[in-house]
């Protein structure tokens, strides 16, 4: 075909198939939107009724009951369907209402589908019936910024990930001038029921506005999201009343897939350590499941360091008659050791590779670095109170600020009645990377609390782990496992016999199947020395070229990728589990609203179980609040949830942490989750963290 044959440009762009293949509407995007996930037998009765569930107890903090005086007594109530309704249940559950959504927070996989199971629900008892969509967040609550949603605006985000139906934001509701304008919102638009979708922090914003919304007459009912999967309810029996919030099934079977990809290329070009930083900034769910989806050779998990116990530090402080409270709590080096050993032992066996999941909020459980927090922000607080010039103006320079530190440990020597900063604090300190160092030391916030969120967690630690293995290379005590058929081909390529200098060259020539380098061998002088005393070369002989391959492959070389999951998890498309647990909180929603609640969260209990079993319940958001220090005062919050180290989930992953670890000849244990398919029957049916520890909770047979 010559040039002057080949369609012009104009022609091109006007061919249906160019718009047909560039459409951003695609075939996959279509049988999302048309896919209707399966719905609560509940939800099949023409109308519905709640009913409390008085055996679900919690404990009240005074403070709650105090501020949430007209909601603190709210009961679970669950869902029941009713086959024959009454005239005045029929009345009551299908009069006409206004109702308003809004997005609170980041965003999540599924949220849309609670947007689409209220607005199904709710038009189906009536079809006058408004559901408005509150525009950026909050701040469309303050500003009376909306738009009512129609059935074609519905139909068009159906199981899509994102918020972008109404968009989201990060405003909270919290103060006299705000609840003010969300109240004239919410009469100017006859609303009653606004429904806040959001994290822990949005729902607690729910129990307020619901305690200030009730004599209005205006319902608030909050649903729980969060990719963190650090909402979770139990009540005082640790009976699970809400096993995980919507979004996180989806952002971590999306980072699963991406770290498996990692897996995959690790083993293939056997020459890099993937370090992968997953979302979880207070608790380490995302790292567990990502561990139980692609089986990384090394997932840290921030609950379990708060728990560690250095016992033989213990001994040793008891032996003295003192007691060494620094023991309690896994120390930076002590965790830099843990990796460093993992690294160590796959090089042995050839891998000089591997993957590594770190949760972005693990140094907030290094039990060190807060106490380094809380005595640096003393020594500050103190200094700032004692001098006229404040710290941060009179040491201007790092070196000027440690010397500060320096002297305060001399002081420690000197007066045992000063403990603030010993010389254990000092020299742990200075381990710490230099930036890391400036980090903790950087000016505080007005409440003087330590910004937390600048600190680059990978960075902190791998600083660690980098200088610790180029010391044990230098100690000949890190090095790259040889097979041996490869040892023996290349020395007698190099006309030299193996096994005469195999026992010069190796500390486990004897029965190793991958051969080490002896620890002495650290450098071509201290090789050169040892085939002299071995007799293998004279004096003045160079190292035959075969000797000189063979060392240089012994030679480990750490090289690191460090990734980041987060934004691209959280705007995932949802994974058909949370597509189908957030049509039901939506569709539960309604009923909580249709029965008039409010100051209730839409749960959906025995989540974690067959779906058949599952049940549409609403969670009172009140009794779930406590005191709690935030911003430099106690505020009333819901408890975030972390990691339990005694769940049935954590224990498997603990228990084969050595197995996935493959520090043995053969290969990897990795597993592949495949990538997110909307009903792909072949891909699990809930998070594996659920499944296991459900499975955990079965009784054992008498």
């Amino acid at each position: 075909m010559t040039e002057k044959d080949l369609i012009s440009l104009e022609t091109l762009l006007e061919h249906p198939d160019v718009e047909k293949v560039t459409h951003k509407v695609n075939p996959q995007l279509i049988k999302r939107r048309e896919s209707i996930p399966p719905h609560c037998k509940v939800f099949d009765c023409p109308c519905t009724i709640l009913a409390t569930r008085d055996q679900y107890q919690f404990e009240i903090d005074s403070e709650a009951a105090r501020q949430l005086p007209d909601i603190i007594n709210n009961q679970v109530q669950a869902v029941e369907g009713v086959d024959s309704p009454s005239s005045e249940q029929k009345s009551t559950f299908g009069r006409e209402r206004a109702i308003g959504v809004v997005f609170s927070g980041g965003p999540a996989p599924g949220g849309h589908n609670v947007i689409a199971g209220i607005y199904d629900a709710a038009t189906r008892a009536n079809p006058k019936t408004r559901v408005l969509g509150f525009l950026m967040g909050p701040d469309g609550v303050i500003e009376n910024e909306y738009v009512a949603l129609t059935r074609e605006i519905v139909d068009n985000y159906r199981n899509l990930g994102g918020f972008g139906m109404i968009k989201t934001g990060r405003t909270k509701i919290d103060s006299v001038n705000k609840v003010s304008s969300a109240r004239q919102t919410c009469k100017d638009l006859r609303l009653d029921a606004l429904v806040i979708i959001g994290g822990d922090d949005s729902n607690t914003n729910a129990a307020f506005l619901a305690q200030e919304l009730k004599r209005d007459g205006i319902q608030v009912i909050g649903v729980p999201k969060t990719i963190d999967g650090d909402i979770q309810v139990r009540d005082v029996e640790g009976n699970v009343l809400c096993a995980m919030s919507f979004g996180f099934h989806t952002a971590a079977r999306a980072f699963a897939s991406e770290i498996s990809n990692l897996c995959t290329d690790a083993s293939s070009d056997v020459k890099y350590w993937h370090i992968c930083k997953v979302m979880g900034r207070v608790a380490s769910h995302l790292a567990l499941e990502v561990a139980l989806q692609t089986h990384a050779n090394l997932t840290l998990i921030g609950e379990e360091l708060s728990e560690y116990v250095d016992y033989d530090r213990i001994k040793k402080a008891e032996a003295q008659g003192a007691t060494d409270y620094t023991a309690y709590g896994m120390t930076l080096r002590h965790l830099s050791r843990v990796i460093c050993n993992g690294v160590i032992r796959r090089a042995a066996v050839g891998k000089n590779y591997g993957v590594m999941v770190i949760p972005e909020g693990v140094l907030e459980f290094i039990n060190e670095i807060q106490t380094f927090i809380i005595k640096l922000n003393t020594i500050i607080a103190d200094f700032n109170e004692m001098h006229d010039r404040p710290f941060h103006l009179e040491f201007q320079r790092l070196e000027e600020k440690l010397e500060y530190l320096r002297r305060l440990a001399r002081r420690s020597r000197e007066d045992d009645r000063f403990t603030l900063w010993n010389t254990r604090d000092d020299d742990l300190f200075s381990d710490l990377p230099i930036f890391f160092q400036e980090g903790l030391l950087m000016e505080r916030d007005s409440h003087g609390n330590f910004p937390f969120s600048q600190v680059e967690t990978d960075k902190v630690i791998m600083g660690l782990v980098q200088d610790y293995l180029a010391w044990l290379r230098d100690q000949g005590k890190y090095k790259v496992g040889l097979k041996r058929d490869y040892y023996e081909k290349t020395m007698k390529k190099g006309g030299l016999d193996p096994f005469l200098f195999g026992p010069i060259l190796f500390r486990n020539f004897q029965d190793g199947q991958f051969l080490l380098v002896k620890e002495e061998i650290m450098s071509l002088k201290t090789l050169t020395q040892e085939l002299i005393r071995g007799g293998a070369i004279k004096e003045g002989e160079a190292i035959p070229a075969a000797v000189q391959t063979i060392y240089k492959k012994s030679e480990p070389s750490f090289k690191t990728q460090v990734h980041f999951y987060g934004y691209d998890g959280r705007g995932s498309d949802p994974t058909w589990f949370d597509c189908t647990y957030t049509y039901n909180l939506g569709l539960t929603v309604f009923s909580l609203i249709a029965n008039g609640a409010t100051g209730q969260m839409a749960s959906i209990r025995n989540l974690e179980r067959d779906f058949e079993t599952w049940e549409p319940i609403g969670i009172p958001i009140g009794p779930l609040m406590h005191l709690e220090e935030r911003m430099g005062k106690l505020t009333l919050v819901i408890e975030k949830s972390t990691v339990q180290v005694n769940s049935a989930s954590f224990q498997v992953v603990k228990n084969l942490r050595e197995k996935w670890l493959a520090a043995h000849p053969g290969e990897d244990d990795f597993r592949r989750p495949g990538p997110i398919c909307l009903g792909d029957l072949r891909s699990e049916d809930r998070p594996i963290t659920l499944a296991l520890n459900a499975l955990g909770s079965i009784p054992l047979e008498e």
